[in-house]
């Protein structure tokens, strides 16, 4: 059942037809659509083939000045420099540019971040998700209870995770602020406009920050709904409007770090979301993606092992700071504690081709990072998704990120078994993926973090999994019900590796 994705990573689908979601099947492999909204921009200027690069120091960092020089002495040009954890963005169009950096004294590591020249940041739409009219959203509201949004009844998800019983004690501190690490969120959409954090939010695009008012927007021509969704997930506003976040009195911000379109996610731009979340107060980050170019970056590669490097430091560098980071586990059915696996999809920005590789040295980031907390996906019956990527030791909890509504079906009167949230242009939409499952753990921490005022990010990461439903692992994992098992569970119903230590609880967060 393995399946391959691209843009945006870790979601699978869009469809907003609530009317007539029942008869609505996703399967994997169906391709994510994409839509507009939020002003334009125009990326900074650069040689037709240029490459983007990261520039790792020494320990101590001492020789930054000096590097710097060595940049520009190598045909390159600095565009950022995070003096911080010793990591330098740099242009250049010269060949053998990398190389010439891992010969200068003080450097570490050095390597493209990309295998083909920087784009200009243009794209066209690849489709539209369907959305509600008017008179369905009207229908869909005619069922909610008192004190519920209207289209609240059609989300299961916070349900399955008791988020509506924890909404009865507490919506969470407006002082608590998650970042959305992602394509741009539309801060205009009414489910996200009262909760949202102008001050906190930027466009990372390129690899530096840029705090033009409204550069956190998706883009007006090719602008992907990714990131609004997962906006809308985590503290869509408790107000009367359409749906409900699972941290719904939380404030959230946008910190964009993809291409135009939601295209690709570069190093560059991971490093500068990472560092502005760290430097600006964010709690807790989402990152629902991985980093491109390469599905899994082995470390025996000079280029690969530089934005390892480059993406460690600046995750672990926003922990100090107590921002707690969540990723997304991906959508490929991957045992990622397995000893090989088949990657048909990198290097994505040019000519990818099979290869053979070890997770355990062939990182997926940010999953695979270290203190980052990874999440898998689970459908309405609170089974493992039938895309997520799974594997004993790697995944610390699960979350709903949605399923085909053939393998599960939601009790009424929600009708999808994918998970609905806000698009741009004042929209809702379902999507499924692993996108959507970090989303809710996020939420989860939020609340948390509202209890919890003072606590450092490891303890919220340890209270995050305390406080989940241990889950036993299902055997056998048939989710097609074809008679063959779709997948291997291993380990107890406290740590296993579809589930981690088990799916969050909102309700125990808040108590």
């Amino acid at each position: 059942m393995t399946s391959h994705f691209s843009r945006t990573h870790r979601a699978l689908a869009v469809s907003a037809v609530m009317a007539t979601a029942a008869a609505l099947a996703v399967l994997p492999g169906t391709a994510s659509a994409v839509s507009g909204g939020g002003a334009a921009q125009a990326a900074p200027a650069t040689d037709a083939s240029s490459l983007s690069y990261v520039v790792n120091l020494r320990k101590g960092y001492g020789h930054a000045d000096k590097v710097r020089r060595a940049i520009t002495a190598a045909g390159g040009t600095v565009v950022q420099s995070y003096d911080r954890i010793g990591v330098i963005v740099a242009h250049s169009a010269a060949p053998g540019f990398a190389q010439a950096m891992r010969a200068v004294r003080g450097v570490e590591s050095a390597g493209a971040t990309r295998t083909a020249p920087l784009p200009a940041q243009t794209t066209t739409d690849v489709g539209t998700p369907r959305t509600l009219t008017a008179e369905e959203v009207r229908a869909a509201g005619a069922g909610a209870a008192a004190g519920e949004d209207p289209l609240e009844p059609l989300q299961w998800d916070l349900k399955a995770i008791k988020a509506d019983k924890a909404h009865e004690k507490t919506l969470g501190s407006s002082r608590v602020t998650v970042g959305v690490i992602d394509t741009g969120v539309d801060d205009t959409h009414p489910d996200i406009a009262p909760n949202f954090d102008r001050s906190k939010s930027v466009s990372c695009i390129g690899g530096k920050p840029d705090t033009t008012d409204g550069a956190w927007r998706p883009f007006a021509t090719g602008g992907s709904p990714h990131g609004t969704h997962v906006a809308g997930e985590i503290a869509a506003a408790k107000n009367g409007v359409g749906v409900t976040g699972v941290a719904p009195g939380v404030k959230v911000a946008a910190i964009k770090v993809s291409t135009q379109g939601g295209s690709f996610f570069y190093t560059e731009a991971v490093v500068c979301g990472f560092m502005w979340a760290a430097d600006h107060g964010v709690d807790v980050t989402n990152n629902s993606y991985y980093t491109d170019p390469w599905y899994f970056n082995c470390k025996s590669d000079p280029d690969q092992k530089a934005l390892v490097e480059a993406i460690t430091r600046a995750s672990r560098y926003a922990e100090s700071r107590g921002t707690v980071n969540v990723a997304a586990a991906g959508n490929e059915s991957y045992d990622l504690a397995a000893d090989s696996i088949t990657d048909p999809a990198s290097p994505n920005d040019s000519t990818p081709g099979d290869r053979t590789v070890d997770p355990s040295t062939c990182l997926d980031i940010p999953t695979q990072l270290p203190g980052v907390v990874t999440v898998a996906a689970t459908g309405a019956k609170g089974l493992k998704s039938s895309f997520s990527n799974y594997g004993r030791g790697v995944i610390d909890v699960a979350a709903p990120g949605g399923d085909s509504t053939a393998y599960q079906p939601p009790q009424a009167p929600a009708t999808s078994g994918l998970i609905l949230g806000p698009v741009p242009g004042g929209k809702w939409a379902y999507m499924a993926g692993t996108s959507m499952a970090a989303p809710h753990v996020v939420g989860v921490a939020a609340l948390l973090k509202s209890a919890h005022p003072h606590a450092p990010a490891w303890k919220i990461k340890e209270l995050l999994k305390e406080g989940a439903d241990p889950t036993a692992c299902p055997v056998p994992y048939d989710i097609d019900g074809d008679g063959k098992a779709d997948a291997v569970c291993e380990g107890g119903r406290h740590r296993s590796g579809f589930y981690g230590a088990g799916i969050v609880n909102a309700l125990h967060a808040v108590r």
